[in-house]
């Protein structure tokens, strides 16, 4: 692949769902220990309400929800389950190592979760050298997803205008976040997550520009993509 004959300069890549086969897992987790804080609440429902989101909306809802804080314990007991479980399943997404390496353009990370949990996630799974001093948090911004800040923010770093990225997300809010960053968005589909909830038409009226159902043809896409002019 001739990076001179790609559309674009910089190819963005959430982790959560995209990079880590995660989102079963951290949604998972959040539905168990809100039960445990007497919230009962399903996998179902974590997925459709916080997939992609960080640890802030589901304390956010909760208060909105109850009219009453989580307890102070909670994103505590919450990170030390999840890294827990993380230890125990976390896996890299099938297919994402091989397709990264085939794509010949700068990458980078830029993601809601902190930078903690970036490093454990990415380190856990062997991506982490792919990444190395090109990975962004939602920490780092005012703004979280679905605000454009993050991505125009780690655009800014790797020295790349915005038309020139295509990101690759695996939520509603992420994809609106792209889009309204000016970024060519690509809704993916591989995360075993999917096989729980098919948001496919959620990511299209987003604003998807392209679904990616596995992570194998990411390369092939931005070929396709380049080729058509987007």
């Amino acid at each position: 692949m001739n990076p001179a004959s790609l559309a674009f300069d910089l190819v963005i890549f959430d982790c959560d769902g995209v990079l880590v086969d995660s989102e079963i897992i951290s949604c998972g987790a959040v539905a168990d220990v809100l039960s445990r804080h007497g919230v009962p609440t399903d996998l179902d429902y974590a997925l459709r309400t916080f997939l992609g989101r960080p640890a802030s909306a589901v304390t956010d809802a909760f208060t909105e929800q109850m009219n009453k804080p989580l307890p102070d314990t909670f994103v505590s007991s919450w990170r030390e389950y999840l890294f827990t479980r993380f230890e125990q399943e976390l896996v890299a997404v099938d297919g994402i190592r091989s397709a990264i390496e085939a794509i010949p353009l700068p990458r980078c990370v830029a993601s809601s979760s902190d930078e903690e949990r970036l490093q454990i996630s990415l380190g856990q799974t062997g991506l982490l050298p792919l990444f190395e001093g090109s990975i962004f948090s939602t920490t780092m911004v005012k703004h979280g997803k679905p605000a454009p800040d993050l991505f125009l923010y780690a655009a800014r770093q790797m020295g790349v205008s915005a038309r020139r990225c295509v990101v690759v997300e695996d939520s509603p809010s992420g994809v609106k976040a792209a889009k309204a960053a000016g970024m060519t968005a690509v809704g993916f589909t591989g995360g075993s997550h999917y096989s729980v909830l098919d948001n496919t038409e959620t990511l299209l009226n987003a604003g998807a520009d392209h679904i990616l159902k596995r992570a194998a043809d990411l390369p092939s896409l931005v070929r396709e993509i380049s080729a058509d002019g987007r």
